[in-house]
């Protein structure tokens, strides 16, 4: 054999297998931690999901919608950031005041969950309400009634939210069977117009203390939130309190520092009845037809807010 030929013999075996490279973890933990870092960008600075719990905001909002807050009409602050990770704090960046009628999340004094309410005052308004109706700036505005608004009677809406086993019965006399079969709820509706012309419906079904609240000013960075629910919200006329637990309870205790406003609610992505369980098949069964999309910007109607003012 010549020199050549084994040469030409033993060249595969000289070359090897390569060897298989092992996986480089700090890279794919760099490339996570950038991934988590853009997705809490994006929810403390854009928008995020936030999901209905309670009844407060009826008929608008239904327990178990689910909804997209932007988090930068009004700026930011310290409850911008998720989780509410940053220290209560008056400090705003590129603040601005909300509009009439905006439905906003809010982080109440000593309390880490948010609520959602709508802006019904703004700073410097004189507002009272008389008898469930409210009189801003010496006037009452616009509340006409209109026909009672139809809610599915689903166990959602009176278990709020089924998981802390509070249950409300107070809807129970307004439950009605239509001719197709179907019950809903068929509750005293009202529409209120705010002076820009914000108008949106209201629920008002029995007579209860928090229908007359003094007449106070709202002071300057403040806005006055109140639940379209107008029996059962928790908002700017219901006292504050600590419970046994040492926890924030209770009402938001009058008007609310805009430092505490986190966002604006936009629209209803989806919305579940409550029947669903943590399968996810079931979901389709449980999903509330007509909401997904449905925006919660009020309607602007100015000739009624002229005719008010």
């Amino acid at each position: 054999m010549t020199e050549q030929t084994a040469q030409a013999h033993t060249a595969p075996a000289d070359r090897g297998t390569p060897e298989r490279e092992g996986t480089n973890w700090w890279q794919e933990l760099r490339g996570l931690a950038l991934m988590l870092l853009g997705v809490l960008a994006l929810h403390s600075l854009v928008a995020k999901p936030f999901y209905i719990p309670s009844i407060s905001m009826m008929p608008g909002l239904l327990v178990g919608d689910r909804l997209i807050v932007s988090k930068y009409p009004y700026g930011w602050n310290w409850s911008s950031l998720s989780f509410h990770l940053l220290p209560r704090s008056e400090h705003r960046i590129l603040g601005r005041t909300p509009e009439y009628g905006d439905i906003v999340i809010v982080v109440p004094r000593n309390r880490k969950a948010d609520l959602i309410k709508r802006v019904v005052a703004l700073p410097g308004d004189r507002i009272a309400v008389v008898d469930g109706r409210i009189r801003l700036n010496g006037r009452f505005i616009p509340r006409e009634i209109e026909p009672p608004v139809q809610i599915a009677a689903d166990d959602a809406l009176t278990c709020e939210g089924q998981e802390s086993g509070h249950c409300y019965d107070g809807f129970a006399a307004y439950r009605t069977r239509l001719p197709s079969g179907r019950e809903v709820y068929e509750l005293p509706t009202y529409r209120e117009t705010l002076p820009n012309g914000a108008s949106y419906q209201v629920i008002d079904y029995f007579t209860q203390s928090l229908d007359n609240y003094g007449e106070i000013t709202v002071p300057e960075g403040h806005v006055f939130l109140m639940g379209d629910d107008r029996d059962r919200s928790a908002d700017s006329r219901a006292p504050f309190y600590v419970n046994a637990r040492g926890e924030g309870d209770g009402g938001l205790g009058g008007p609310v520092p805009l430092s505490d406003i986190g966002g604006r609610a936009e629209f209803i992505t989806f919305s579940l009845d409550g029947t669903q369980t943590w399968n996810p098949l079931s979901w389709w069964s449980a999903m509330r037809a007509g909401r997904a999309f449905t925006s919660l910007r009020p309607r602007i109607d100015r000739d009624r807010a002229a005719a008010g003012h």
